[in-house]
């Protein structure tokens, strides 16, 4: 599929399409920062697969405008939306500078303790965990919905990704502030 001087709204469109998805995510990508006023129109597309596809999108392409779409999201009926929004939320790994996105903890977390503790389906609710786990370290509603969960969570998978993030935790070990670290030693 060429892509050349197909609009961006069109290839947004194109998302929803199984066979032109993949062209129309790399022509968006490789677009950057100019296509983002088109991703962020597709996050309320009627198809699920394109609102998906937006947030897997603003994953890579996140400015601070869009935090507030994909936190609008994470109220999507479909779970892979739901999903999306949270990973796109969440990872810092798939951003090129993390810390120019870094979502308000006092806007988002109450947000994704809701999610963690009330989304029907286990597999939001793990993603869920990774969000509120970014502010483990530094809240203690992050600490108490991160622990609640690990214990009392009715999926066994959403129970063992908590306790990684929990103290006593791989994860929470690792991502201590290095003062913290130090003083265990």
């Amino acid at each position: 599929m060429s892509t050349t001087g197909i609009p961006d709204s069109l290839l947004v469109d194109a998302l929803g399409s199984e066979p032109r998805r993949p062209g129309a995510f790399r022509a968006l990508l490789s677009r950057g920062p100019e296509a983002v006023p088109a991703i962020r129109r597709g996050m309320y597309h009627p198809e699920a697969r394109v609102r998906e596809q937006c947030c897997k999108l603003l994953d890579e392409l996140l400015v601070p405008e869009a935090v507030g779409d994909l936190t609008a999201l994470l109220d999507d009926p479909g779970a892979r939306v739901r999903i999306a929004a949270l990973h796109a939320l969440s990872c810092e790994r798939c951003k090129a500078d993390a810390d120019a996105c870094r979502p308000d903890r006092a806007l988002l977390l109450p947000r994704a303790v809701r999610v963690l503790h009330d989304d029907p389906a286990p597999q939001v609710r793990a993603y869920a965990v990774e969000l509120v786990a970014l502010w483990v370290h530094a809240d203690a509603d992050a600490l108490a919905a991160l622990v609640r969960a690990r214990d009392a969570d009715p999926s066994p998978a959403v129970r063992k990704k908590a306790g990684r993030h929990t103290p006593g935790g791989p994860i929470h070990r690792r991502t201590a502030p290095k003062a913290a670290r130090m003083s265990r030693r």
